[in-house]
């Protein structure tokens, strides 16, 4: 079968690989139909990935935000799952021992594996998994049904953020999850702001139900993000670009009391005046994977609301195209907004 695997750093390359075998007990084989690229994906083809040991970084097959059919069902599998169902990958395995896992969170698992990371992922044409990692999504179409993943993301940060109905958020970066946790905020009542130097993006951020505030170049966002909260500032500020700066800067934002809910991603040092955790008493929250529960409401959440979500998905490719398509979406990340890659022909 078909896969592309990435065989250095910055290169990737498809080619024939052993179909996987029969499932085991609890396991099921999926056909990917499509698989969404990501930032960890780019940050893994760059060689940039830290939880990986640089031994065993490649070859790998990435790949961890996708949907795909049910191909075959091993022994003792939930009677939910049968053949010809379209399932979306939840790719997180805890070991289950260690101190988050006791704890009952499982999701920042000390010896945490994740598919498409740690293990390969759904850029081929057939993997097998657990059967406790598909999650039948019904008939939701696969480019939409590969978004669950990142929303899932979404829903833990919202989760995180304890945010209510009526309370405002201010959401830094209008990229893919910026606009999933506004779509999730939303979803759960609240007023949201999105704040992005693209207007582009602004511009599709609108089917989320969020506002939005184009931050011009060398612009001070905090003014009209604060004229836009009233009153004591937003309870809630997402930091969803990875810019290091941007945190130092939703903590200066945030009310007092406030939450600062970090789901970029970024190996920089962030500055930060650490008068203001004290004397505003701010909670500052990161985001790492999802819970099964989450996941489950990702799946629910990705149903309700297709009208807001599907337009992220901007860019399609082939398989055989999985090389240009990675090294395109690195390089034009404020035309790309999802680029996802096609297997359903496969």
């Amino acid at each position: 079968m078909r896969a592309a695997v990435t065989v250095g750093e910055g290169a990737m390359r498809v080619v024939d690989v052993p179909e996987p075998g029969a499932p085991a007990p609890g396991e099921v084989v999926v056909r990917p139909e499509a698989v969404g690229l990501c930032g960890s994906d780019f940050h893994y083809f760059l060689g940039h990935i830290g939880s990986v040991p640089d031994s065993q970084l490649y070859p790998r097959i990435l790949g961890h935000e996708a949907a795909g059919i049910v191909e075959g069902v091993g022994p003792d599998c939930p009677a939910r799952l049968h053949s010809g169902m379209r399932v979306a990958i939840w790719p997180v395995t805890p070991c289950g021992h260690c101190y988050p896992c006791r704890i009952g969170r499982s999701n920042v698992c000390v010896n945490l594996r994740l598919v498409g990371v740690h293990r390969d992922g759904a850029l081929q044409e057939r993997l097998v998994l657990p059967a406790a990692q598909v999650f039948p999504v019904g008939q939701q179409p696969p480019a939409v049904a590969a978004l669950i993943e990142p929303v899932s993301i979404a829903v833990h940060a919202v989760a995180r953020s304890r945010i209510t109905a009526g309370e405002k958020a201010v959401v830094f970066g209008a990229g893919p999850i910026g606009q999933a946790v506004a779509v999730a905020a939303v979803d759960r009542g609240a007023s949201v702001l999105l704040v992005d130097p693209v207007p582009s993006r602004l511009e599709r951020g609108r089917a989320t139900g969020a506002e939005s505030l184009v931050v011009e170049d060398g612009g001070d966002p905090l003014a009209a993000a604060r004229e836009w909260a009233g009153g004591d500032g937003p309870q809630v500020v997402f930091e969803a670009t990875g810019v290091a700066e941007v945190a130092g800067t939703a903590v200066e934002l945030v009310s007092q009391a406030g939450r600062v809910v970090v789901v970029g991603l970024s190996s920089h040092e962030v500055p930060l005046r650490v008068a203001d955790l004290a004397f505003k008493e701010i909670d500052m929250l990161g985001v790492s994977c999802c819970s099964a529960d989450e996941f489950d409401e990702a799946v629910s959440l990705v149903s309700r609301r297709q009208d807001a979500l599907a337009g992220l998905v901007t860019h399609e490719f082939p398989l055989e195209q999985a090389p240009e398509a990675i090294e395109y979406a690195i390089g034009h990340p404020a035309e790309v907004m999802k680029a996802v890659i096609r297997l359903e022909d496969a």
